[in-house]
C-alpha cells in the first residue's frame, strides 16, 4: 500500500476538491440554467451565490463532508463494493446534516436545489475516488507481522496462519529470549516442536517504539499479537498504532484471555475489536457528551459551589480529590472529585464498603450517597478523558487487585471509561469484580447510542430517588 499518511492526503485533498468543486458548479449560470429546466427542482428557488457568500457555502459543507466521511480517511483494506457503498451511506448522511443546517436556518446554508445537485455530483464522485485510492485486501491473509514476547503464543500462531510473516516486533529485552527457541534443548523447555525454529528464521523488525514505521515500511495488513504477562503501555499501544494505521489486529484463540475478540467460529486466529463502536454512533456519542457536561456544569455550578464551601468549613482540607484513572487503551488521566475522606487517611488499594467506614466526613457521607461528589468529573467528559456512559474508570493502584482476580480484567479497557454504565445501574462494583466485568462486556458487545441514552435515563432515576431518600429519610450520622 502507499504510506498511511499518502492515503490520507489523497483521501481529505480528493473530497475537499470535490465538494469545492460540487458547491461552485451548482451555482454556475450554465448549471442554473439546467436546473431551471428540470421538473419539480426547477421550481425551488435557486438563489445563485457569489463572492463571501460562494466561500461560506463551499466551507460548510466542507466541514460537514469532512466530518461525516471521516471513517473512510483511515488505510483499512476494503473490497470495491464495500468502499463505493459506505462513500455512497455517508455522502446522504452529510446531505441529511446539511439539510439539518437549511433547518435551523443558518446564515450560509445550501439552497434546496444546490443542495440536490451537489449531493448527486458528490454521489457519482466520491464513491468513484474512493474506490480508486483504497486499499486493496490481499489474498490469503497478506502480509502479516508478529509482535510481542511470547515465543509459545507465536509458535501457535505460525501452525495456523495464512499469508506472509514478514518478521516480528518485541519490546526491548526480549529478542535473545525469542532466538533460544532455535536450541531443540529450549524448544522442548518452552513446549514447542517445529514452531520455534521458524520463529528464529523470521528477521527482527524492531522495538515496539518502531511499529508504525514497520506498518509502513513492510506494507502490513495483520499484525498477529503474541504477549505472554504484556505492560499495559506495550501491549495497548500496540493495539493504538494498530487502529491509527488502519491493520488488522489478530490473537490466537488460546491466548486471547486480555483482549476483546469477534466472532465465534473455528478459526483459530480470531480478530482483536479495535473499534466497537459505529463510527456514526461515536460521532452521536461524542455530541451528547458535550452537550450533557455542559449543561451539568452549568446547571449544578450552585450546588457544587455550595458543595466547596461544606467541605472547607467542615474541616478545613482541600476541596477536590485527584486520582490516576485508566482510560481507553490502557492509557492513564487524572480524575477530580469533591473530597469526601479525610486527608491524613493513605489510600487503600483494597476496594472496601462505605457502610462502617469511619474515614468518611459528614459531608462526604451525604455527598456519596447523593452522588454529587462525582460532579467534578463533567469536566474530565467535557475535555474528552470519559464519557457519559461507559465502564467505570478504576483507579490505577486498584487495578493490581482487581487483575488478579479477574484475569480477563483488561477486555474493560477497549472502550472510554463512562460516568455510569450497566455495571453501576446493576449495582455491581469492584466488590464484585466478576460482576462488575460481567456486565462491562455485556455493554461494550451491545453498545450504541440509544443504549447510552437508557441507561442514563435509568441512571439519572436512581440518583433522584437517592437524593429523596438522603434529604427525607434517616440522619446522615445513622448510617
Amino acid at each position: 500500500m502507499t504510506s498511511g499518511w499518502r492515503y490520507r492526503i489523497a483521501s481529505v485533498g480528493g473530497t475537499i476538491g470535490l465538494v469545492v468543486t460540487a458547491v461552485v458548479a451548482a451555482n454556475h449560470p450554465a448549471v442554473q440554467s439546467l436546473l431551471r429546466s428540470v421538473p419539480v427542482i426547477g421550481g425551488l428557488p435557486l438563489d445563485p451565490a457569489g463572492g463571501m457568500e460562494l466561500a461560506f457555502e463551499a466551507a460548510t459543507t466542507v466541514l460537514v463532508a469532512l466530518a461525516v466521511l471521516t471513517p473512510l480517511f483511515k488505510p483499512r483494506p476494503r473490497r470495491i463494493l464495500d468502499t463505493a457503498s459506505l462513500a455512497a451511506e455517508r455522502t446522504l448522511l452529510a446531505t441529511v446534516t446539511l439539510a439539518a443546517v437549511g433547518y435551523f436556518d443558518y446564515t450560509y446554508r445550501l439552497p434546496r436545489a444546490t443542495l440536490l445537485f451537489t449531493t448527486a455530483f458528490l454521489l457519482a464522485t466520491l464513491p468513484v475516488l474512493f474506490v480508486t485510492i483504497r486499499r486493496r485486501p490481499r489474498e490469503k491473509g497478506g502480509r502479516t507481522i508478529l509482535v510481542g514476547d511470547d515465543p509459545v503464543a507465536m509458535a501457535d500462531i505460525l501452525d495456523v496462519i495464512e499469508g506472509t510473516v514478514v518478521g516480528y516486533v518485541s519490546p526491548p529485552g526480549t529478542t535473545r529470549e525469542l532466538d533460544v527457541a532455535t536450541d531443540p534443548g529450549a524448544q522442548t523447555a518452552l513446549g514447542l516442536t517445529d514452531g520455534g525454529g521458524r520463529i528464529a528464521e523470521l528477521p527482527s523488525l524492531g522495538g515496539l517504539s518502531r511499529l508504525g514505521e514497520v506498518l509502513v515500511e513492510h506494507d502490513v495488513d495483520t499484525v498477529a499479537l503474541a504477549f505472554s504477562e504484556p505492560d499495559r503501555a506495550e501491549f495497548f499501544g500496540a493495539l493504538d498504532t494498530c487502529f491509527d494505521h488502519g491493520v488488522a489486529a489478530k490473537v490466537h484463540r488460546k491466548h486471547a484471555d486480555s483482549v476483546l475478540t469477534s466472532g465465534f467460529g473455528q478459526d483459530e486466529l480470531v480478530d482483536v475489536e479495535l473499534e466497537p463502536w459505529d463510527p456514526q454512533d461515536h460521532l452521536l456519542k461524542r455530541a451528547f457528551d458535550i452537550v450533557f457536561a455542559g449543561v451539568g456544569l452549568l446547571v449544578l455550578s450552585p450546588v457544587m459551589l455550595g458543595i466547596a464551601a461544606a467541605i472547607k468549613l467542615e474541616d478545613g482540607g482541600s476541596v477536590l480529590y485527584e486520582q490516576e484513572r485508566t482510560a481507553a487503551f490502557g492509557d492513564t488521566f487524572d480524575v477530580y472529585k469533591f473530597r469526601s475522606m479525610h486527608e491524613t487517611d493513605a489510600d487503600d488499594t483494597e476496594p472496601v464498603s462505605d457502610d462502617g467506614n469511619d474515614r468518611i466526613t459528614r459531608v462526604g457521607r451525604f455527598i456519596r450517597r447523593t452522588h454529587l461528589d462525582e460532579t467534578p468529573q463533567l469536566w474530565s467528559i467535557l475535555v474528552g478523558d470519559m464519557s457519559v456512559v461507559g465502564p467505570r474508570a478504576a483507579w490505577t493502584g486498584e487495578e493490581t487487585h482487581l487483575e488478579a482476580e479477574t484475569e480477563d480484567w483488561r477486555k474493560r479497557w477497549f472502550v472510554k471509561p463512562g460516568l455510569t454504565g450497566l455495571a453501576q445501574i446493576n449495582g455491581a462494583t469492584s466488590l464484585d469484580p466478576e460482576a462488575k466485568l460481567r456486565y462491562d462486556v455485556e455493554y461494550i458487545r451491545r453498545q450504541s447510542f440509544w443504549f447510552d441514552l437508557k441507561i442514563v435515563v435509568r441512571q439519572v432515576w436512581m440518583v433522584l430517588i437517592d437524593l429523596v431518600r438522603t434529604v427525607a429519610g434517616r440522619p446522615l450520622e445513622d448510617e
